[in-house]
């Protein structure tokens, strides 16, 4: 069985963010939970259009709330927060993880993030930036989750197409 890796937004504000993140998940067969309140419609058209034509390969979960996210998941679950005390690429990320990622605005509850110190994780930056976008930071940690599985599923090379790679 191949490895599940799991993509979460909290109360995602920006349909463009959401629908690029959709396509990431799309491309690498992670699944996706979205926690609401969102800050959108799913059936809005810029979500559709940033990840048009990938809906139908998309494993997407929906939940009411924070509570009923944990409720009907088990973990382990990491943390990505501007605020976080160790760097995303110093953790080994179990098959099965939750990468946890909070609204564009706010980020995730403080209140979490303090009960979970040693899964809180960050993306290095300058200390003028204030964060990353957040459809860049999932792909980011997306792709070094499935670097460390070794991209199980995925197809590691590509072909061109007027061309043929000389062997």
């Amino acid at each position: 069985m191949a490895a599940i890796l799991n993509i979460v937004l909290v109360e995602p504000e920006i349909p463009q963010n959401t629908g690029n993140i959709a396509r990431t998940c799309a491309a690498t067969g992670a699944r996706l939970h979205l926690v609401e309140p969102l800050g959108f419609r799913i059936d809005d058209r810029q979500l559709k259009r940033a990840g048009l034509d990938y809906w139908h390969l998309l494993d997407i979960t929906y939940y009411k709330d924070l509570s009923d996210f944990f409720d009907r998941n088990t973990g382990p679950f990491y943390y990505f927060t501007t605020k976080g005390q160790h760097v995303y690429s110093d953790v080994s990320y179990p098959e099965g993880s939750y990468l946890v990622f909070g609204k564009e605005t706010a980020g995730l509850p403080e209140e979490l993030l303090v009960q979970n110190p040693d899964r809180c994780v960050r993306l290095p930056m300058i200390g003028e930036a204030r964060s990353l976008n957040l459809s860049n930071t999932v792909a980011v940690a997306a792709f070094e989750t499935l670097r460390q599985w070794g991209f199980p599923e995925l197809q590691n090379s590509g072909q061109l197409t007027k061309y043929h790679w000389g062997e």
